[in-house]
């Protein structure tokens, strides 16, 4: 078959497949899906990103750093500094320049991070501490009210007197912040669960839930500052709920804000680590490296002595080094001592008999040796051990008696 035959199948095949298809064709809709993909990765890192771009659609100029280690100047215009973040760190040193920025005319507002502690007579937040506020839970409060209220007998009162009911409160989980000239409050959603207390009386202003209060603000020197129990009201996920976003605008109107997101110290491995990362892992393999050759054994492994080329001058060897351990000197020597006696009996009868110093006078001239040493080598010794040299040196002469008889 021709190529132009097999074009025209394929063609024809194509017209085919145009044709079965039209009509599914005509049955398809256009649609948009759209897709969620969560936040946005620079919303995933900073939870109050929403606050500072609602602060930046007010006209308000909004700066973020990190640290405490220049404070804005009020000299040109109002400043907010907000410490929304953990301050575990800080440094008495910090918070003295702090409070002294703020004296001299800053507006200051912080998160209460830690309880009242009545032992210890402070909560280890220095910022709480130095300003003389206290930080309860709230759960605290409602039980010491129960325990007042049974400490306190109240008459009972009779069923024909009605009793009088306080009206309830709207929303109770909620804050509630008056404002002048305004008659009805705004509403926010603090965390119920704490309590801020002010027993000095240095606050000037507050606000209140039904059971606790979250908010606190007090004139220091030319300056203001404002204690809260929590800051979670602005992060992204609640700035929109209630009143939240126009108390944080409220907070910090006519000023320039400045946040600290991060007020720890990196240590110096933390910094190290940030600039100089290949620096560390080079120092890291190299320690690796030097640990691994301080460990290998230094030269060859000996080899296993094969059982075929044992000598036997090397089991008598072994088998005086077992015996040495095992009996110790002086049973080798009184060994060696006795062998001689038997010899002495041997060649001369009658041997045992004779008295000790005889016998070393019998001795001396069967060997030709001086009678004091014989006397001094077959003597019986305290049981002490004796040093290597000293012990080698009974031994070759008992030896050396022996092999003469």
């Amino acid at each position: 078959m021709s190529r132009r035959f097999w074009i025209g199948l394929v063609v024809l095949a194509l017209g085919c497949i145009a044709i079965i298809s039209l009509p599914l064709l005509k049955r398809l809709e256009q649609y948009q899906e759209v897709v969620d993909q969560g936040p946005a990765p620079q919303v995933r890192a900073n939870p109050y990103l929403a606050a500072q771009t609602f602060l930046r659609q007010r006209g308000m100029s909004v700066k973020v750093i990190q640290a405490l280690n220049t404070l804005p100047d009020t000299a040109p215009q109002a400043q907010t500094l907000m410490l929304l973040d953990s301050r575990e760190k800080m440094t008495p040193a910090e918070v003295r320049r702090l409070l002294a920025w703020t004296r001299a005319g800053g507006r200051l507002l912080f998160v209460a991070e830690q309880l009242w502690d009545e032992s210890k007579g402070r909560s280890g937040d220095l910022l709480l501490d130095q300003l003389q506020i206290h930080q309860f839970l709230t759960r605290d409060l409602r039980e010491q009210d129960r325990r007042r209220e049974r400490e306190q007998l109240k008459p009972v009162i009779p069923l024909s007197t009605p009793e009088l009911q306080a009206p309830k409160t709207p929303w109770p989980e909620l804050t509630r912040l008056y404002v002048q000239n305004e008659s009805d409050p705004a509403y926010m959603s603090f965390d119920p669960a704490f309590h801020l207390d002010d027993p000095q009386d240095h606050a000037q202003s507050w606000a209140n839930s039904a059971d606790a209060t979250h908010l606190l603000q007090m004139v220091y020197g030319n300056g203001l500052i404002t204690v809260l129990t929590d800051a979670d009201l602005w992060k992204t996920r609640a700035i929109g709920k209630y009143d939240n976003a126009w108390l944080l605008w409220y907070l910090s109107q006519d000023s320039d804000v400045t946040l600290l997101l991060r007020t720890d110290h990196d240590d110096l491995f933390g910094l190290l680590w940030r600039y100089f990362p290949q620096a560390l892992l080079a120092l890291a393999l190299c320690l690796v490296a030097g640990l691994w050759h301080a460990g290998v054994r230094q030269g060859p492994l000996q080899p296993v002595a094969s059982r075929a080329r044992r000598q036997l001058s090397e089991h008598l060897r072994a088998s005086a080094d077992f015996m040495l351990r095992r009996r110790g000197q002086h049973a080798l020597l009184r060994a060696l001592q006795q062998d001689i006696l038997r010899r002495a009996r041997q060649r001369h009868p009658g041997f045992e008999a004779l008295p000790v110093t005889e016998q070393w006078q019998l001795l001396g001239r069967m060997t030709r040796q001086p009678t004091s040493h014989i006397g001094q080598a077959l003597r019986p010794r305290v049981e002490e051990r004796l040093s290597s040299s000293e012990f080698i040196r009974q031994v070759a002469y008992l030896q050396t008696l022996r092999n003469a008889l």
